[in-house]
């Protein structure tokens, strides 16, 4: 039976390779800080608590091996990650780092492949590296290409993958920005619908994320959807499984008026980007590989059955800074329409 070990099993994209890797049959050990909640770990998983920061407790976790691989979801300051590849390499076969695809100079600028340049960052980086740009690069992006550094410093390319996920999606999203939309729609009435139905999209389902992570060969993997699905795919879906009242109208409102309106990207109506490269993503590398993605329609059914099942979004900065208010959302429909002369 291999033998697994995860950094970061309690959040979104651990809870999935757990489940992922049992479900295949590995021998899981989480490494983490605190005590779980009751029914947070699943059976047969061992639980090594400690503090990822403290090369102390990652001695003494090194010392619970061998492991067949390492999925590491905890990799934001490069010289802790340093001091964790440096601490199981001896006794670990392969190292699987979760970065982003905000590790890349161009992000989200221009359309990217695994051969675009990545940012500047060294391996033994502090907290914050980088600087934060509009909207990039980030000090979250330096810190992901530092903490890729850091593995492939100590690990090298034949034992050391990389993989550079978009946005992750499904049950369990943290972020929420499926669930936002899932309530605006069952709100009903007229839905503010950014930029234009056929604009492609690339969000990944966390379960095809996790499964990949398990069987990647060693690389540099950028891991989306294949970008064959559209903004009016998924707004659809959200339509049919929130599920909306009757009546309920997506109002599609260009791109320029929306820039007009100072609507901030991404955040006010969650999953709307414009720029060049923020949904030219190639993943065809890792669908070489074994990648498989499921349709958006399924993640987002999926996602709408978790949330109606009782379970709670984990507490987020993040989930707290998106939506747009319903005053705002008919005002700028109300605008839109008077501008062509419709209302």
């Amino acid at each position: 039976m291999p033998r697994l070990l995860l950094f970061g099993g309690s959040w979104f994209l651990g809870r999935a390779v757990v489940a992922s890797a049992l479900e295949t049959g590995w021998e899981v050990t989480i490494f983490r800080r605190g005590r779980a909640e009751s029914g947070q770990d699943p059976d047969g998983v061992r639980v090594v608590h400690g503090d990822y920061a403290d090369p102390r407790d990652l001695v003494r976790l090194a010392e619970t091996g061998p492991f067949d691989a390492v999925v590491d979801n905890l990799a934001f300051t490069p010289r802790e990650t340093l001091a964790a590849a440096r601490a199981l390499e001896p006794v670990t076969q392969r190292y699987v780092v979760v970065s982003s695809v905000s590790a890349y100079a161009d992000w989200p600028w221009r359309p990217l492949t695994e051969e675009s340049a990545v940012l500047e960052c060294e391996p033994d980086a502090g907290p914050d590296p980088g600087y934060d740009g509009e909207p990039a690069p980030t000090t979250y992006g330096f810190g992901k290409a530092g903490c890729e550094r850091a593995v492939l410093q100590t690990f090298g390319t034949s034992r050391s993958v990389v993989l550079r996920p978009g946005v992750i999606l499904g049950p369990g999203e943290y972020v929420g920005r499926t669930a936002w939309w899932l309530a605006r729609m069952r709100r009903g009435g007229r839905v503010l619908a950014p930029g234009h139905p056929d604009r492609v999209i690339q969000p990944i389902d966390v379960r095809d994320v996790a499964a990949f992570a398990l069987r990647a060969p060693a690389g540099a993997f950028n891991v989306t959807a294949p970008g064959t699905e559209t903004m009016g795919d998924f707004l659809t879906a959200c339509t049919r499984f929130a599920p909306a009242p009757a009546g309920t109208d997506l109002v599609w409102v260009p791109d320029d008026f929306l820039l007009e309106q100072n609507l901030r990207q991404w955040t006010e109506l969650p999953l709307w980007r414009t720029y060049a490269g923020a949904w030219r993503v190639d993943s065809a590398r890792a669908r070489e590989a074994g990648l498989t993605t499921r349709p958006i329609m399924t993640t987002v059914k999926d996602t709408a059955a978790w949330l109606a099942s009782g379970r709670k979004l984990v507490a987020s900065d993040r989930a707290a800074e998106l939506g747009i208010s319903s005053a705002k959302e008919s005002e700028i429909i109300e605008e839109f329409e008077e501008s062509l002369g419709t209302r």
